[in-house]
């Protein structure tokens, strides 16, 4: 296809392994941080330092102007992590064309408005008016970007209620080394997205504990358990969590050395505090900013989520981990299938 134009907002490690992805596939990409010290060091180096080995292609452009990466592109990348989605909107929302395709790959679930981050865009776009032709896209699946940067093997989902622009994006982001499959349900890959980092939270911590296989795969599939049970009750489509953005994302989230939910629980079944914890990991842990959404979700509901509702006590009331572990094992009695009453 045809070069497009690609404006990058966030130069962490996914932004960054992503923009050098659509640089090597001969797009045009700019990469704007909002921290003036990031884009020095990739100017000086082309390297970035939690992507070792990873060289920043020549081609890419960078830019400390806001303006400058929003302006005259087809697709916006937004790369920047959850809690900064709404203020980094806001502050562009001035410079973004009517009519871009807006690519957010930031997985999470607004505290307090309990929007995902599509949502949270589009309802910036709205009140600045002047953009009723932007599309949104949510760009999610089982993507460590530090294998991304090494162009291994990858897929993902590109999740949009207008299946050509879907499709559009998948054009774009497909190549050798990026599979790209299509999905209408953005809220159940925007949904899955956020609340499969919390599982990888309590894979970690049993892990910490000194548990086994055996524990990490319980917690794997009934935390997809959970997280079907509430997003299927929210409207969304069952094979969604089947498929990558789902059980796929959980998967390497809930047991890969890259995952920073998983260090951090592992780190938590140690002995550390939550805050102790996210400082060693040294960089965004999500699945601690998706739990108060979780909660409040699964109230409003009236969802059960155990293992969700375990990791909560333990991260924000202080709870010991072993000891939820154990009330986990002794809940009352449960079948897998649901049976049809006549």
């Amino acid at each position: 296809m045809e070069p497009v134009r690609i404006g990058v907002l966030g130069a962490g490690t996914w932004g960054i392994a992503l923009a050098r992805m659509l640089a090597n596939s001969g797009h045009v990409v700019t990469v704007w941080s909002a921290i003036p010290s990031e884009i020095d060091h990739l100017i000086a180096t082309h390297s970035h330092p939690n992507l070792p080995g990873m060289v920043v292609p020549d081609t890419i452009l960078f830019t400390k102007e806001l303006s400058q990466v929003c302006q005259d592109q087809q697709i916006l990348l937004f790369a920047v992590p959850s809690s900064f989605v709404r203020s980094t909107a806001q502050k562009a929302a001035a410079f973004i064309p009517d009519g871009v395709v807006i690519v957010d790959v930031a997985k999470g679930i607004e505290p307090g408005t309990l929007c995902t981050m599509t949502q949270v865009i589009r309802s910036v776009l709205d009140a600045a008016g002047g953009h009723a032709h932007v599309k949104l896209v949510a760009l999610s699946g089982p993507t460590h970007a530090e294998e991304v940067a090494k162009d291994l093997p990858t897929t993902i989902v590109s999740a949009c209620q207008d299946l050509q622009v879907a499709e559009y994006v998948q054009d774009v982001f497909m190549n050798t080394c990026m599979r790209v499959y299509t999905n209408t349900d953005v809220l159940g890959v925007e949904l899955c997205g956020a609340l499969k980092n919390i599982v990888a939270l309590a894979t970690g911590i049993v892990v910490g504990l000194g548990y086994g296989d055996n524990t990490k795969a319980a917690l794997i599939t009934r935390g997809m358990a959970e997280i079907s049970r509430l997003g299927t009750a929210m409207g969304c489509a069952q094979q969604t969590f089947h498929g990558l953005a789902g059980i796929g994302d959980l998967i390497v989230t809930a047991t890969s050395m890259h995952s920073r939910n998983n260090r951090a629980g592992q780190l938590i079944g140690r002995g550390m505090t939550p805050e102790q914890a996210v400082k060693e990991v040294g960089m965004v842990v999500e699945g601690i900013h998706a739990l108060p959404a979780a909660m409040t979700l699964s109230k409003m509901y009236g969802i059960e989520l155990p293992i969700v509702t375990a990791v909560d006590q333990v991260v924000n009331h202080g709870a010991d981990p072993g000891e939820k572990v154990r009330e986990l094992m002794q809940r009352r009695k449960q079948t897998e299938v649901l049976h049809d009453v006549e």
